[in-house]
């Protein structure tokens, strides 16, 4: 049987309180000036996300253990995610992090913030990292999709979930929601049903730019409302959320 809906979600900066991936280039890399000069050329289209994207990482020199010990001290958990993850399994409806970031740092995140419970029930489709000794840190990111502009197409991702999950009928899809926070979370926006875009990020902003359909939020607690009386009402309110 179907799940009433499928929840996707980007993990840095919309699970998280804060960006882990900014969060080492501007404390242990070449810090927030460079950083945000190269998120401005994003913005403007001068570079790809991708390539933008590396250039942050390969600027730590820090090796990856050390890495992630230092982000389990200091990322914090959005307070309302691990309620709405909960209510959400309860329901039935599959929560898939979508993330531009890499696996073992989320998974460590996860489990530390949100139990060992998550681990097993909340998929993880993101970019990796690899062994690199001629790297700064003797690390390196191994995108997902290294032939796109953003290292991984989160777009393809969702159609890889649904494909492998038997979701192949487009009129029996179940309510499908995307939460974020960025510009590589646009691809995947135009795959699901709502949009939830967080308040004072580049989504938004990109949403205005472009035209694109988008609810604003501030926390989690804000989705868990929206999608539980969606989720209630059968998806027949839909519109009623829908801002831009």
């Amino acid at each position: 049987m179907a799940p009433p809906a499928i929840v996707f979600t980007d993990w840095d900066g919309t699970v998280t309180l804060q960006d882990s991936n900014d969060y080492l280039t501007e404390n242990i890399g070449f810090g927030r000036p460079k950083r945000l000069e190269i998120n401005d050329d994003i913005l403007d289209g001068k570079i790809s996300f991708r390539d933008g994207f590396r250039q942050m990482l390969d600027s730590i020199t820090t090796p990856f253990p050390e890495c992630i010990d230092y982000l389990l001290k200091h990322i914090q958990l959005d307070p309302g995610f691990k309620e709405f993850y909960q209510w959400c399994a309860a329901e039935g409806i599959p929560v898939i992090v979508v993330s531009s970031g890499m696996k073992p740092i989320i998974y460590a995140l996860l489990k530390n913030l949100v139990g060992e419970e998550a681990i097993k029930n909340i998929e993880i489709m993101s970019n990796d990292v690899a062994e690199n000794p001629s790297a700064p840190g003797g690390w390196e990111i191994v995108y997902k999709d290294p032939e796109s502009d953003f290292g991984h197409d989160k777009s393809k991702s969702i159609r890889e979930y649904l494909v492998k999950n038997g979701y192949t009928d487009a009129s029996k899809l179940p309510l499908m929601f995307y939460c974020g926070d960025g510009v590589s979370d646009l691809s995947a926006a135009k795959e699901t049903n709502l949009l939830f875009a967080k308040h004072g990020k580049d989504l938004i902003k990109y949403c205005i730019r472009e035209g694109i359909p988008y609810t604003e939020f501030n926390s989690f607690a804000d989705i868990f409302a929206k999608t539980k009386a969606i989720v209630d009402a059968g998806g027949s309110n839909i519109k009623d959320y829908i801002e831009n």
